[in-house]
């Protein structure tokens, strides 16, 4: 009655907490600095992602997360106190009852993995939601009506596609392609045509300048700086939207594909019902230019985006969170 309720998405990006009463308090990039000496965290979040790239021998910024799974177990468990620990403030009488969610793609050893590092960073209470089941219901979807909804939920490590009728889910697949690959993409694109080296920052930072799933009429340029990979010295060049248009295709493909291969899977019924409503697009690799519009001519289905797209799998965990009885159905796991 008196703890604390807080959702949690866990995600190999960012890293966002809804709060009970407060709705989403943090939103901070999945990065822990840690002192190579004693083994200590520096620094977490936005603090810590100022140090990628930047930091001496002794301190080493690292990812805890890699697809949407921990990679780094006591790493995580880390930031997830830290999180906590920030959410509901230093004075606190209850522990609190978390909610994370997770790929649906996840394994049994993976899911028991995030209910330790939960239970152990603090909280009194654990449970796991499916994040096409989080993201559907933070989008405003009627998850529990007999009719099928499609979601596209494409995060920094993973993309996941289900169709989810009655509060479950009927078909989905999850692949380890979402907005990390993008960025690695247009590093390795820019290395071989330009023989420029740039790192995880600038990638990210151009793919949402100018990033387009589809040509733009218009085209968008933009200076970057890196390292010539001939002379290494630095150097500045001008690239355009249709330079990282190219980038990306084959990681948009392959996004397509498990898009496909989820409306292959749906029964007929459902699939009318989809061609009727479209598919909903959440997650921060939802906001590239005219993706929408790519997923809309190879599938022949509508795609709309959600309204702030990358907010719906941590309001949904929230909302999950503040209707447990009415979602109970929908967890994969409790403790």
């Amino acid at each position: 009655m008196f703890s604390k309720k807080i959702g949690i998405d866990l995600g190999t990006a960012n890293i966002l907490v809804y709060v009970q009463g407060r709705g989403i308090v943090t939103d901070e990039p999945s990065v822990v600095a840690i002192s190579t000496v004693d083994n200590s965290v520096l620094a977490v979040g936005d603090e810590a992602k100022a140090m990628i790239g930047r930091t001496p021998d002794s301190i080493v910024a690292k990812k805890p997360l890699k697809d949407g799974v921990i990679a780094d177990y006591k790493t995580t468990e880390a930031m997830l106190r830290y999180f906590i620990g920030k959410a509901i403030g230093r004075f606190r009488l209850f522990r609190p009852e978390v909610m994370v969610a997770v790929p649906g793609g996840i394994t049994s050893t993976e899911r028991r993995a995030v209910i330790d590092a939960t239970m152990a960073a603090g909280a009194r209470a654990a449970y796991i939601i499916k994040e096409p089941i989080a993201s559907a219901i933070g989008a405003n979807i009627p998850i529990g009506s007999a009719s099928g909804h499609m979601i596209v939920d494409m995060g920094g490590g993973t993309t996941e596609s289900a169709v989810i009728s009655l509060g479950g889910i009927v078909a989905s697949t999850s692949i380890r392609v979402a907005g990390n690959k993008l960025d690695a993409a247009i590093m390795v694109f820019i290395r071989k045509k330009y023989n420029l080296a740039i790192g995880e920052r600038t990638a990210e930072d151009i793919k949402i300048r100018i990033g387009s799933a589809l040509p733009l009429e218009k085209k968008l340029k933009m200076d970057i700086k890196g390292r010539d990979m001939i002379t290494g010295l630095p150097k500045i060049i001008l690239i355009d939207s249709d330079d990282i248009t190219e980038a990306i295709q084959d990681e948009l493909n392959s996004i397509v594909s498990a898009i496909k291969s989820v409306l292959y899977e749906t029964p007929p019924e459902l699939a009318a019902d989809i061609m009727e409503k479209g598919m909903v697009l959440s997650g921060g690799t939802a906001l590239i230019r005219n993706l929408d519009k790519l997923f809309t001519q190879v599938t022949g289905v509508p795609a709309y985006v959600a309204e702030e797209p990358l907010l719906c799998v941590a309001r949904g965990t929230g909302i999950a969170l503040e209707n447990l009885d009415s979602y109970k159905k929908s967890l994969m796991a409790m403790k």
